[in-house]
């Protein structure tokens, strides 16, 4: 695809890299074979390759409108383009790169505006949102329903496992995840615990920094990436912390690319590199060991929803799937499993119409089977599933938990 993007932008390192992925596009639409929102809507503009020639035309400096970023908002950057894409285009980066482009250049109504500034105040901080969601679950019964659907149940959290471990590894808590579900991570320290390895919680850590940086807040984001790193390094550097383990796919694929994205920071480049080089999904860590010594399961019949974020972003398909499959576990089959659920993050909020209707084709998928629960890798995912789900909705790591 030939640019004309200007001199100013090009001067830029993010100019030049929407340059480069510009021009890595043939055109060709396989994309949108495998677009959830063009399969939806039928716009040529809500699928991957309209919304490359938008972003392009905003880069060089076209008149842009409210209408391309509807179009831009719409998109769930599930990264399913990209697993299709012959060429390899790198869309998510692009996408990123035009969202926090049109944030400057467009205004939003005061209502958006609103909601997406309560989105970045409250989410990424972990004791903010607990107060939030606390006040949601005491006022429940009084919401409208299809609030109610949205308001998970209170759980209570299970200890800790007190371990001494000679491997020892660094786990992120997150920001949403200590408050919808807090036993993930425990659960996950558990299962780990078995294997004679000892999940670190570093103090300070906490929002990965997805929900500002999607949200176009590019600046805010990396620094909850810079918050990160300073609160993991002396683990890494003293503590003998052999990897970084992540329980939330989508977490785990932004944090994967914090070498990427600060590469140009003198102050955090190469420990970002580093950083990224041993963050891992707990399913890369879980493969590599010995699995014997959790007990085979029998008879359970369960449906595997892989996230977008594993298997687009992180391009780990089947890797959940598998390791629950060799202790025993019966995996329905779960039809179109390449298509997004409609969480994507703060999608589920944004845009709420299109995220219920990917979420009712989901469930019909993973229900299609008659399975007694679904099993997720995303907490995102997991709390949008449970909303409208007739069977029970976990962690995977969970189910390990238990044999």
């Amino acid at each position: 695809m030939q640019t004309q993007l200007s001199e100013t932008l090009l001067s830029t390192a993010q100019g030049q890299e929407a340059d480069a992925i510009l021009r890595s596009c043939v055109h060709c639409g396989f994309c949108n074979a495998t677009c959830p929102t063009y399969q939806l809507l039928g716009d040529e503009l809500d699928g991957p390759r309209g919304r490359i020639y938008l972003i392009k035309s905003l880069l060089e400096d076209a008149e842009v409108t409210r209408t391309t970023q509807l179009h831009l908002d719409r998109c769930l950057s599930c990264r399913a383009c990209e697993t299709t894409c012959p060429s390899g285009v790198q869309y998510g980066r692009l996408a990123d790169i035009g969202r926090g482009v049109i944030e400057q250049r467009v205004k939003r109504p005061w209502r958006e505006r609103v909601l997406r500034r309560m989105l970045r105040v409250i989410t990424p901080y972990p004791a903010r949102f607990a107060v939030a969601l606390r006040l949601a679950q005491w006022c429940k019964p009084l919401l409208p329903a299809r609030l109610r659907r949205s308001v998970p149940p209170r759980q209570k959290n299970r200890a800790w496992p007190v371990t001494d471990n000679r491997r020892r590894m660094l786990i992120l808590d997150g920001c949403a995840q200590p408050a919808l579900a807090p036993n993930i991570n425990a659960a996950a320290a558990r299962v780990l615990d078995k294997l004679n390895i000892s999940l670190i919680r570093p103090q300070n850590a906490g929002c990965c920094g997805a929900i500002s940086y999607h949200l176009g807040a590019h600046e805010e984001g990396l620094n909850f990436m810079r918050r990160n790193i300073t609160a993991w390094w002396p683990h890494i550097i003293k503590g003998g912390a052999k990897a970084i383990v992540i329980t939330a796919s989508g977490c785990g694929s932004l944090v994967k690319e914090y070498g990427h994205l600060l590469q140009h920071d003198p102050d955090y480049a190469e420990k970002a590199a580093r950083v990224s080089a041993m963050t891992h999904d707990i399913s890369e860590v879980l493969v590599q060991q010995d699995l014997s010594v959790l007990k085979p399961v029998t008879g359970k019949k369960i449906a595997c929803h892989a996230p977008c974020s594993l298997q687009h972003a992180q391009k780990l398909p089947g890797a959940v799937e598998n390791i629950l499959g060799k202790l025993g576990f019966e995996l329905t089959d779960v039809p179109d499993a390449h298509l997004c659920c409609g969480s994507a993050g703060t999608y589920s909020i944004t845009q709420p119409e299109l995220s219920q209707e990917l979420l009712k084709n989901k469930l019909t998928a993973l229900q299609s089977g008659s399975p007694e629960c679904i099993v997720t890798a995303n907490i995102g995912c997991l709390a949008h599933m449970q909303s409208a789900s007739n069977i029970p909705v976990k962690h995977w790591i969970e189910l390990l938990d238990t044999v």
